[in-house]
Protein backbone atom coordinates (compact mmCIF):
# COMPACT_ATOMS: atom_id res chain seq x y z
CA UNK A 1 0.00 0.00 0.00
CA UNK A 2 1.23 3.52 -0.72
CA UNK A 3 1.59 5.52 2.37
CA UNK A 4 1.13 9.04 0.59
CA UNK A 5 -2.31 7.68 -0.88
CA UNK A 6 -3.90 6.57 2.54
CA UNK A 7 -3.38 10.07 3.79
CA UNK A 8 -6.01 11.91 4.45
CA UNK A 9 -6.83 15.23 2.77
CA UNK A 10 -7.93 18.24 4.47
CA UNK A 11 -9.64 21.12 2.52
CA UNK A 12 -8.32 24.38 2.31
CA UNK A 13 -10.57 27.01 3.97
CA UNK A 14 -8.64 30.55 2.84
CA UNK A 15 -9.13 31.86 -0.32
CA UNK A 16 -7.01 31.11 -3.06
CA UNK A 17 -4.12 33.13 -3.48
CA UNK A 18 -4.15 35.38 -6.66
CA UNK A 19 -0.58 35.58 -8.48
CA UNK A 20 0.89 39.18 -8.62
CA UNK A 21 -0.11 39.20 -12.48
CA UNK A 22 -3.88 38.32 -11.96
CA UNK A 23 -6.35 40.65 -12.30
CA UNK A 24 -8.24 41.99 -9.44
CA UNK A 25 -11.20 40.32 -8.95
CA UNK A 26 -14.56 42.59 -9.94
CA UNK A 27 -16.76 44.29 -7.81
CA UNK A 28 -20.31 45.64 -8.73
CA UNK A 29 -22.22 48.54 -7.34
CA UNK A 30 -25.78 47.89 -8.10
CA UNK A 31 -28.46 51.09 -7.37
CA UNK A 32 -30.41 53.72 -9.65
CA UNK A 33 -29.11 56.63 -11.87
CA UNK A 34 -30.16 59.95 -11.49
CA UNK A 35 -33.13 59.24 -14.11
CA UNK A 36 -34.22 55.80 -11.69
CA UNK A 37 -33.32 53.32 -13.87
CA UNK A 38 -32.11 50.38 -12.35
CA UNK A 39 -28.02 49.83 -13.37
CA UNK A 40 -24.81 47.29 -12.40
CA UNK A 41 -21.61 49.32 -12.77
CA UNK A 42 -18.31 47.07 -12.18
CA UNK A 43 -16.24 49.52 -9.77
CA UNK A 44 -13.21 49.85 -12.32
CA UNK A 45 -15.68 50.98 -14.88
CA UNK A 46 -15.04 48.22 -17.34
CA UNK A 47 -18.17 46.91 -17.54
CA UNK A 48 -21.99 47.23 -16.48
CA UNK A 49 -25.49 47.76 -18.17
CA UNK A 50 -29.12 48.93 -17.54
CA UNK A 51 -31.80 46.56 -16.61
CA UNK A 52 -35.33 46.90 -15.82
CA UNK A 53 -35.82 45.60 -12.57
CA UNK A 54 -33.34 45.74 -9.23
CA UNK A 55 -33.61 42.11 -9.29
CA UNK A 56 -32.19 41.68 -12.71
CA UNK A 57 -29.29 44.06 -12.24
CA UNK A 58 -28.27 42.22 -9.01
CA UNK A 59 -28.66 38.98 -11.22
CA UNK A 60 -25.93 40.25 -13.40
CA UNK A 61 -23.62 41.63 -11.03
CA UNK A 62 -23.83 38.13 -9.48
CA UNK A 63 -23.06 36.34 -12.06
CA UNK A 64 -20.43 38.49 -13.31
CA UNK A 65 -18.46 38.37 -9.73
CA UNK A 66 -19.01 34.84 -9.65
CA UNK A 67 -21.38 35.34 -6.68
CA UNK A 68 -18.47 35.83 -4.02
CA UNK A 69 -19.27 37.17 -0.73
CA UNK A 70 -19.14 41.58 -0.96
CA UNK A 71 -18.20 41.67 -4.41
CA UNK A 72 -22.21 43.01 -5.19
CA UNK A 73 -23.14 46.03 -2.89
CA UNK A 74 -26.10 48.00 -2.76
CA UNK A 75 -26.14 52.38 -3.09
CA UNK A 76 -28.92 54.34 -1.96
CA UNK A 77 -27.44 57.46 -3.99
CA UNK A 78 -27.76 57.78 -7.31
CA UNK A 79 -25.03 55.90 -9.50
CA UNK A 80 -23.54 57.76 -12.43
CA UNK A 81 -23.92 55.95 -15.84
CA UNK A 82 -23.25 56.33 -19.04
CA UNK A 83 -23.22 55.39 -22.56
CA UNK A 84 -20.11 54.87 -24.38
Amino acid sequence: MNPVSSMPVALNSLPPVRSLGAPAPLSYLVGQDGDGHWVAVETGGRAGGIFRTRQDAIRYACIETGCRPDDVRLSAEPIPFRLV
